[in-house]
């Protein structure tokens, strides 16, 4: 399983799943990272966390913690 933690600046990937339940799945989604969308990670920062990512017009700083629960392809 290819997650988004495991992507490295620059990379264009795409949504194939969000794991996890309840209201961390929603507030991954309601950032608008959903099935189908595609990310550009932008920055990672020194230590690994937090990732900068570009979605659907907008930058969002994600936690390491919730990009393992997003499956992406390249």
């Amino acid at each position: 399983m290819n997650t988004l933690e495991n992507a490295v600046s620059g990379d264009r990937v795409v949504v194939t799943k969000i794991h996890g339940e309840g209201a961390v799945r929603r507030r991954i989604m309601d950032m608008g990272v959903t099935k189908g969308a595609e990310i550009f990670i932008h920055k990672i920062a020194p230590l690994g966390d937090p990732l900068e990512i570009h979605v659907r017009g907008s930058a969002i700083s994600l936690r390491k913690e919730d990009a393992k629960l997003i499956e992406v392809a390249q």
